[in-house]
């Protein structure tokens, strides 16, 4: 019985889990020919989201934020999703670590 019990509510709160990843707010960056686009990011202040960054090549690309405290490195091709806690509002930079001179951009809270 305590397993049927556990079991359920293991379920539900899996269940519960997965619905709340689904309805975080996901924001889309490229990466390629060492630029970014969009430069400039803008996400609701104090929110939860998911920013899916995608390299389109021709090589290794580098999602790097020393004040976020994130890093994501990219072969060409490769799509993958950082998660971000709620951030005060404000301005964020990153950098694509392998193409530093063009490959900048900042993340807008507000």
């Amino acid at each position: 019985m305590k397993q049927a019990l556990y079991s359920a509510f293991f379920g539900l709160f899996l269940a519960s889990t997965i619905t709340f990843a689904d309805d975080m707010p996901t924001y889309k960056l490229l990466m390629k020919d060492g630029r970014i686009y969009p430069e400039t990011l803008e996400v609701p202040a104090m929110t939860r989201f998911r920013l899916e960054v995608k390299n389109e090549g021709p090589g290794a690309a580098e999602f790097e934020s020393l004040e976020l405290k994130k890093e994501l490195v990219l072969a060409p091709g490769v799509t993958r999703n950082l998660v971000f806690y709620p951030m005060k509002p404000g301005a964020y930079k990153f950098f694509d670590d392998f193409h530093p001179e063009t490959g900048q951009g900042r993340i807008v809270a507000k």
